[in-house]
């Protein structure tokens, strides 16, 4: 079992930048191929950016592609996801996950992923 909480999502003028992290706790979270997902009003849950367990590789939603940067510190059990050039359509509730048995193909689905945070809102005003 693993605990996610994420933290760092706000009120922000577009252009602007904002970090999302992700704490973990249970587990470690070297184990877990980490993804974050969003959700705005009346919309399905999407893909944003997700991370391989070691080698660092990183695959990103169309929609995100050069503005947002998935890390992690495996040694800080934290995850991160930075933000820039942030849009109006940015706005959402941000939650992070973790899949213990994902590949980089199957991590762009929620189904795959096993534990999910309590989101965190960021909102962007134009």
């Amino acid at each position: 079992q693993v605990q996610l909480v994420e933290s760092g999502g706000g009120l922000v003028q577009a252009g602007t930048s904002l970090r999302l992290s992700c704490a973990a706790s249970g587990r470690t979270l070297s184990r877990y191929f980490m993804g974050w997902f969003r959700q705005a009003p009346g919309k399905e849950r999407e893909f944003v950016a997700s991370i391989t367990r070691y080698d660092g590789s990183t695959y990103y939603g169309d929609s995100v592609k050069g503005r947002f940067t998935i890390s992690r510190d495996n040694a800080k059990n934290t995850v991160y996801l930075q933000m820039n050039s942030l849009k109006p359509e940015d706005t959402a509730v941000y939650y992070c996950a973790a899949c213990l048995s994902c590949s980089s193909s199957s991590s762009y689905y929620k189904p795959s992923y096993d534990y999910w945070g309590q989101g965190t809102q960021v909102t962007v005003s134009s």
